[in-house]
């Protein structure tokens, strides 16, 4: 009998020990009474009654991704092209995850997918090749709206892969090389007319620096032909003063000696008589210097005379 009492209080430790349950960090466990909900457990040690509780669901909180094979679009013009596109979600709801929709990640993968073609059908292929941005954009307001209802937020929808067909790849590379080729030779006409533009900007300057150089030159020979001519200016000026001096210094000293105006004849004569030696044959003599000679002539006569 006591070994009968032992295994049922071992029964009901195991009973109650297995219904013991802790919810680990970024969990949530949904709870069913009887087939219907009841509550949802967060993080912490909970307790469930045996054989009316059980465990629904298990969900994680944590932010997932979900990466999707290559889907076929067809743009507004008429290519086709494969687009796989990645899709980071996380459940806000256990409850609303458990009961809203059958297969929640299936049903993002194929509303995803409609969605996608319904953006890319409005796109021509340039605009679908250069507004990842805005197909990002678009899809992840769209998926948020339509699975808020699941207790499903959409963080973010990124375009992994756009892959047109080969002919389109082969015309783009072709487009891509020819738009390369097109700045080489942009870049190299621009530098080869830089260097023009700087070689003409050094002449230009050479020639500026050059006439620059003359222009000093002819100033400095202006100024020293106008030095040269005013130092022989100032030294005609002085040798006129000096002969001017001497000139005043010999009348004051012939008229501090008393000379007569005889004398003054006589030394006139005799500078017209050295004046005569030379190769000249014409001398003019002035009317009074004429005069005095004849006077000295006269007193000459008159001194022999006297002698006689």
């Amino acid at each position: 009998m006591e070994i009968v009492l032992y295994i049922l209080i071992a029964l009901i430790l195991l009973v109650i020990v297995s219904n013991i349950k802790v919810v680990p960090q970024a969990h949530a466990y949904v709870i069913e009474r009887l087939g219907a909900y009841l509550t949802t457990w967060s993080v912490g040690l909970h307790i469930k009654v045996p054989l009316i509780d059980r465990v629904a669901n298990k969900v994680s909180l944590k932010e997932k991704v979900l990466d999707f094979a290559p889907q076929p679009v067809i743009t507004k013009d008429n290519v086709t092209m494969q687009i796989d596109t990645v899709v980071y979600y996380q459940i806000t709801d256990p409850k609303l995850y458990t009961y809203g929709v059958e297969r929640p990640l299936l049903a993002i993968e194929t509303l995803t997918a409609t969605t996608l073609r319904n953006i890319i059908g409005e796109l021509e292929l340039d605009q679908t090749l250069t507004s990842r941005d805005i197909i990002n954009g678009k899809m992840r307001a769209i998926l948020d709206e339509a699975t808020d209802p699941w207790g499903i937020k959409i963080n973010r929808v990124e375009v992994k892969n756009i892959i047109p067909p080969a002919d389109i790849q082969a015309a783009m590379e072709k487009q891509m090389r020819a738009e390369r080729e097109r700045r080489e030779a942009i870049l190299k006409a621009e530098g080869e007319k830089t260097a023009a533009i700087l070689v003409a900007e050094g002449k230009k300057a050479s020639a500026i620096l050059e006439a620059e150089a003359e222009k000093q030159a002819a100033i400095l020979r202006a100024e020293a032909k106008k030095e040269a001519a005013i130092r022989e200016a100032e030294g005609e000026a002085q040798a006129i003063l000096n002969i001017q001096s001497a000139t005043a210094q010999g009348l004051k000293m012939l008229k501090d000696v008393g000379v007569t105006r005889e004398v003054i004849a006589v030394r006139s004569l005799e500078a017209f008589e050295k004046a005569a030696d030379g190769k000249a044959t014409k001398i003019i003599i002035p009317s009074e210097i004429q005069n005095m000679a004849a006077l000295v002539t006269s007193i000459k006569e008159l001194a022999k005379n006297e002698q006689a």
